[in-house]
């Protein structure tokens, strides 16, 4: 029998050994504390969350595979650092299947209810508080925002005549202060994802809400249309210019969400996303939408939702 005594760990080695699990712990307990506070804290959190821990659990794993593969060795302590670094990794999964930001729509305040942002019958093709009828719901500001299409539309043609929604005349949904109104982007060719990320919400429209002192975000306008300019006082139903294809989009639709921060202060995905419901129409106060392929057809799932007036 060998009595040989076995060679200790230096002491420099048992602190470093720690250094993994003891850092994934630190990421993973501080992000979890910026979530708890809420608000901008949280959404820096959310971004954080997708990027750090899965960086810092992909690196430890390596490091536990080529250890143990290398001493032929695993105690404990590896196994612990195993758990945490897959754990760690977990949030990378919303890079294959998209997250709804973590947000309830009951405790989330303030909402508002505004009318339709068009006088001409709307196909919800993205709206609501599931992922499922709105891909919009990954995005902090966007939470709760939708695209309103008109008939014709998703049938990919290449010219923008072809699509019921453009040029159809855009309103203020609600009275109140516009903060910001952009023009001058060139509408994008249709049928196609533009991939515009220098300027994604092309010709829009900010207003704020005097109640609320929140911010009502109306995007992708045609560009020569928008009729108001910073710093004029809308009322609701005004005219604020026409539906186009401008900024990052697929075809003329118009976007609207609502938001708690000055858009001219905070970036586009990079603010709170507030509740936004409709009045006076023919539909729910939250529509859905949503869409299913047969083939290489698109089919539009959405509510259909028409102004009616007071």
């Amino acid at each position: 029998m060998d009595s040989t005594p076995q060679p200790q760990p230096s002491r420099v080695w048992r602190v470093v050994r720690l250094v993994p699990l003891s850092l994934m712990l630190l990421v993973l307990g501080v992000l979890l504390v910026m979530f708890l506070m809420g608000g901008m804290t949280k959404i820096s959190a959310w971004y954080a969350l997708q990027m750090i821990p899965p960086l810092f659990g992909l690196v430890s794993l390596i490091c536990i595979v080529v250890y143990a593969i290398v001493k032929r060795k695993f105690s404990r302590l590896m196994a612990a650092t195993l758990i945490v670094a897959i754990v760690s990794l977990s949030p990378a999964i919303s890079l294959v299947k998209p997250l709804p930001f973590p947000a309830s729509l009951k405790t989330t305040e303030p909402s508002v209810t505004v009318r339709l942002p068009a006088d001409v019958p709307l196909i919800v093709a993205w709206g609501g508080d599931k992922i499922e009828t709105n891909y919009h719901v990954i995005v902090p500001d966007q939470r709760w925002a939708y695209d309103l299409l008109v008939t014709p539309a998703a049938h990919g043609s290449d010219k923008l005549e072809d699509y019921g929604c453009y040029g159809v005349p855009v309103v203020a949904p609600i009275s109140g202060l516009v903060v910001k109104a952009h023009d001058g982007e060139p509408d994008a060719i249709p049928g196609v994802v533009s991939n515009n990320f220098t300027a994604p919400t092309g010709n829009h429209v900010v207003i704020q809400i005097p109640e609320t002192g929140t911010y009502l975000v109306i995007a992708h306008l045609k560009p020569g249309s928008v009729t108001v300019k910073t710093g004029d006082t809308v009322s609701e139903g005004q005219a604020l210019g026409a539906c186009g294809n401008s900024g990052n989009t697929s075809e003329p639709h118009i976007h609207i969400h609502h938001q708690r921060q000055d858009p001219n202060l905070f970036p586009l995905n990079f603010a709170e996303g507030l509740p936004l419901y409709f009045r006076d129409h023919d539909g729910a106060p939250m529509p859905v939408g949503g869409f299913e392929m047969d083939g290489e057809t698109v089919i539009l799932k959405g509510d259909v939702v028409r102004h009616i007036g007071e």
